[in-house]
């Protein structure tokens, strides 16, 4: 990931996300979002301090939502929690796979 290309600073928050914030928590790859008022946020810690980050859009052409929460019957986008592997004997998420031989293009531990 290019820090200077994906790192999309979220809007000042007034508390931190977490159990019993109030928004939507939804996992996501090795991380959790948060739904927030139509956005989808993500911690991100520096040495600074923690701030959060607006997560991952959905890259599939007719698709503007986040891939937390994607619901594109035909996705292909490789971050989205919903992608199938496409591996012969597999049908866990993309997200999910652990095939150790796996060679699915959205997978994200496939070389």
């Amino acid at each position: 990931m290019s820090a200077a290309l994906d790192h999309r600073p979220a809007e000042t928050h007034q508390h931190t996300h977490g159990p019993g914030c109030g928004h939507d928590a939804v996992l996501h790859g090795d991380h959790v979002d948060y739904l927030h008022d139509g956005h989808v946020h993500r911690e991100h810690r520096t040495p600074e301090g923690v701030h959060y980050d607006e997560c991952d859009a959905c890259t599939c052409a007719d698709c503007s939502d986040n891939c937390a929460v994607c619901s594109c019957d035909d996705c292909s986008c490789p971050t989205c929690n919903h992608a199938t592997c496409q591996c012969s004997g597999c049908s866990d998420s993309c997200q999910n796979c652990t095939c150790a031989d796996c060679s699915c293009p959205t997978c994200t531990h496939a070389a």
